[in-house]
């Protein structure tokens, strides 16, 4: 055996015996303590060490591997090449780390140097730097420690804790599924075979171009580049869901959370064709958007806001009209283990296009490619590049792989029409606002009235006492509250390092200290209110660039202009105390709820904001309350007060925030949305899945969610527990009421044996959507004074499904005064299915079914059973 064959090995050995000794001579006296300099610096330097070590190890380990494959070759042939694939992957493995591991240094430093300012000044921000700065140097160790397998068995036991090399030996590790191939048929069959008539062109190189992000001129997210040779334009892909972020001559449209309160499917799928026309005119071939799931199962958790609901099949159904309509504009949405890319989406549900990382989150080079990772954004290079070249050609990714990867992508360019008349990718995409650069004015005037529809229609009334609301020609309104004005800032070379309109980003400053001085609590690490004007939108890369705000004052200037109505207001007290005109027919006040990507909400509700409204009530007998929230907000702090009268869930409703709130408390708009969630009483009755469930030493570097809850979730755990909400999922009030009644179910006669058995097309089995019973209801508006829409609620209960009630369809339709009208509801074979984990398939079981439909998920006067017998084939 010749030098350069163990060269490798010994070098790996050789970095794990070092390791482990420099732990056991520093690990005994470090502290890693965030509050003292000493413990910030002693990380840095343990987390250095360990990169020269590295560094060296690299050093030998890096040959010319041509020279070394031809002497391995000529003593011992196949073996030989195994062996020198070997050393090639832990050279892979070894740089990969690396890699990460210096930008978590680096990031390390500028956190230990930010600390050094802050420490005379604001201990609280400096001890969180320096906290930071340790959890970046520790992250670095397991990075660099990773590729290495021995080291950590010498560790003494309570040195090990800080050493964790990964999570699958606490975890377990997913079974491995090989990725499929795409199968390119149904829908799909010409964009893949055009798909393959290109790639038949492409280099090796080439191939591997398609699958990571590349850098280029625009304000992209992330960019594809191209291959001009056989007319592949390249790709722009641009944040999100809820519009073009960061950029000009863009809507502001309602947030994800909003559009889910309205229950209105029709409205979502306007909604997505001019978000898709917006993205398609500023050259963007991939919309980072909807969030469809699992946002909402933690309570606090910071992006909430962005998806629809917590509910999944509400989520489901307007994540569906979203997607729908932003791809029929030409549009590719992304929706945000092997087994579940390679099992679950590509061969259960058939799914024909491709999978891009979240952003810097691809964490693996050849073991992400063979799990069914497809695009690896926004740097390519990063862990594949010219290392997935390299690994094609020694065998660790088969080329086949690659092949599968770049035909499904390019079959999505070709089935969304990208390759015929789709502008230029970025090209509208500015990289900076403030040099000069074309203006693409992407916003339809045909949008205007889908934008206040929908800004109206997701507002939910939750109290109204004595018909507080609509108001009825008011002398006198008096205004309080930090949420009623436009944020100071609408100009996003402004906004900061996540390059959107900052609305509420402002309050990770500003607001600190009043709400520290005014509650007795300690403040966290953000405040949970945006204290520098009303949301329209939370923060982070959903965050929306709306060309105007309508502010609630802005509004309410004009009502008063038109209705001779006197309007006061007091944005400066900040406690509300003796300030209200006793002549006043209401008080309005204005608070919110704020939530960003990239932290956790700190408390469902806060005492600031609670303090406020109960000292105006105090002194007002008609106080109404306005929440913009970016998530649930609990209000029981003020929700017995005798004087708060009405309470209106404002959520995030875009550009015409102000204009659609003026339209429901004048009367001139019913409300019509209803809780696309639970609202509790208390935060603890949301029990374990309130906030995160962080793992703690020796752990604390792999946090794992392991779902135990399983179907409990939101309503179902409540309903489950016996827990009485404040507001259950599906409440919502208006200014007239409805009666339910005549609940008809019929069998249309479809089969319902056991287990589906159609043929696999994108969604999964084709059987699977088989519609097996459809139900009517009659709803009718039982108020002499408003038509109102009413959101007729349809949920099932399976026979030995471990659940009760699950919503299974949902209908909203404009009854007038006086009128009636039939509401129907299709149930597929689907809707009625449990999974089962012996079969691994849906299984549809014999007994029988409970339907309830009505008003809410606690309210439902209509009831029917429908039985699915035993299946004689079975």
């Amino acid at each position: 055996m010749s030098d350069h064959e163990i060269s490798g090995k010994d070098a790996l050995v050789r970095i794990s015996a070092t390791t482990a000794r420099e732990i056991i001579e520093l690990c005994g006296t470090v502290q890693f303590d965030g509050n003292t300099e000493t413990g910030v610096n002693a990380a840095l330097q343990l987390a250095e060490r360990f990169a020269y070590l590295a560094y060296d190890a690299l050093g030998d380990t890096v040959p010319d591997h041509e020279e070394m494959a031809r002497r391995i070759m000529r003593k011992n042939g196949e073996h030989a090449q195994l062996k020198i694939n070997e050393a090639i992957k832990s050279v892979q493995h070894l740089t990969e780390a690396l890699a990460v591991a210096t930008k978590e240094l680096d990031t390390a430093r500028e956190e230990l140097a930010t600390f050094y300012k802050l420490r005379e000044t604001d201990v609280h921000k400096a001890n969180a730097k320096a906290e930071s700065a340790i959890a970046h140097t520790q992250t670095a160790i397991l990075r660099i420690l990773g590729f290495s397998g021995s080291g950590v068995a010498l560790l003494r036991p309570s040195c090990a804790q800080q050493n964790i090399l990964n999570d699958t030996a606490f975890y377990g590790q997913s079974p491995y599924v090989p990725a499929p191939i795409a199968s390119g048929t149904g829908p799909w069959a010409e964009a893949y075979s055009k798909a393959r008539a290109t790639l038949a062109q492409l280099s090796l190189e080439e191939k591997v171009n398609l699958t990571g992000g590349a850098s280029a001129p625009n304000g992209c997210s992330g960019n594809i580049p191209s291959i001009g040779r056989v007319g592949f334009q390249g790709m722009c892909l641009t944040d999100a869901g809820n519009g073009v972020r960061a950029t000009d001559f863009v809507n502001g449209w309602p947030s994800g959370i909003h559009v889910g309160a309205s229950w209105n499917k029709d409205l979502a799928h306007q909604r997505g064709i001019y978000l898709g026309g917006e993205f398609r005119a500023k050259g963007v071939n991939v919309a980072l958007g909807p969030v469809a799931g699992p946002l909402g199962r933690i309570s606090l958790a910071g992006r909430n806001w962005e998806g629809f609901s917590n509910d999944p099949y509400l989520a489901g159904a307007l994540s569906s009209e979203t997607v729908t309509g932003i791809q029929s504009q030409g549009v590719i949405t992304s929706t945000k283990n092997s087994y579940i890319l390679n099992h679950l989406l590509k061969t259960e549900l058939g799914y024909q296009g491709f999978v891009v990382s979240d952003w810097v989150a691809q964490h693996a080079g050849t073991a992400s490619a063979n799990a069914g990772l497809d695009m690896s954004m926004p740097a390519g290079a990063t862990f594949w590049g010219d290392s997935l070249t390299q690994a094609v050609v020694n065998g660790s990714v088969p080329e086949s792989r690659i092949d599968d990867i770049a035909t499904r992508i390019l079959a999505a360019w070709y089935q969304m029409g990208q390759d015929t008349s789709f502008p230029l990718p970025g090209s509208g995409m500015p990289a900076s606002l403030v040099e000069p650069h074309k203006a693409v004015n992407a916003r339809n005037p045909a949008a205007k009235p889908y934008l206040l529809q929908g800004a109206i229609e997701g507002h939910v009334l939750v109290k109204n006492v004595n018909s507080a609301l609509p108001l009825r020609s008011p002398k006198l309104l008096s205004l309080y509250g930090y949420s009623a004005t436009s944020a100071p800032n609408n100009n996003p070379p402004s906004a900061g390092a996540l390059g959107a309109w900052p609305y509420g980003a402002g309050a990770y400053a500003n607001p600190e200290a009043i709400i520290c001085g005014l509650t007795s609590t300690t403040c966290g690490s953000a405040p949970d209110i945006a204290f520098n004007g009303t949301l329209v939108s939370g923060g982070g890369s959903g965050a929306i660039t709306p060309p105007y705000i309508s502010a609630p004052l802005d509004a309410l200037l004009a009502y008063a202009y038109d209705n001779d109505v006197t309007l006061l207001w007091d944005f400066i007290n900040t406690d509300g105390t003796g300030v209200v005109d006793q002549a006043t027919d209401a008080c309005l006040v204005f608070i919110n709820a704020w939530a960003v990507e990239g932290r956790d909400r700190t408390h469902l509700s806060d005492e600031y904001s609670d303090k406020l409204v109960n000292n105006i009530a105090d002194q007002c007998s008609n106080t109404i309350v306005v929440v913009n929230n970016a998530g649930i907000r609990v209000v029981d702090g003020f929700y017995n007060h005798p004087n708060v009268t009405a309470i209106v869930y404002s959520h995030l409703p875009g550009q015409d925030s102000g204009r659609a709130l003026v339209s429901i408390l004048s009367g001139q708009t019913s409300p019509s949305g209803k809780l696309p969630y639970t609202v509790a009483k208390n935060e603890s009755d949301y029990g374990k899945l309130l906030s995160p469930a962080l793992p703690t030493s020796p752990y604390e570097f792999f946090p794992q969610a392991n779902f135990t809850e399983g179907l409990l979730i939101d309503y179902r755990a409540f309903d489950a527990l016996n827990i009485e909400p404040r507001f259950e999922f599906g409440f919502g009030l208006t200014y007239t009421t409805f009666t339910y009644s005549d609940l008809s179910l019929i069998s249309t006669g479809a089969p319902t044996q056991t287990y589906p058995t159609g043929e696999i097309l994108p969604g999964g089995k084709t059987d699977l959507w088989d519609v097996l019973f459809t139900a009517t209801a009659t709803v009718t508006n039982t108020g002499s004074d408003y038509p109102a829409a009413e959101i007729a609620q349809l949920y099932v209960t399976i026979p030995n499904a471990g659940v009760g009630r699950q919503l299974r369809g949902f209908f909203k339709a404009d009854i007038g005064v006086g009128a009636s009208v039939q509401v129907p509801f299709k149930l597929t074979r689907r809707d009625l299915s449990v999974w089962d984990v012996v079969a691994q398939d849906w299984k549809l079981q014999s007994g029988t079914y409970v339907v309830d439909v009505g008003a809410s998920s606690r309210n439902l006067p209509l009831s029917q059973t429908i039985t699915i017998p035993e299946d004689q084939g079975s």
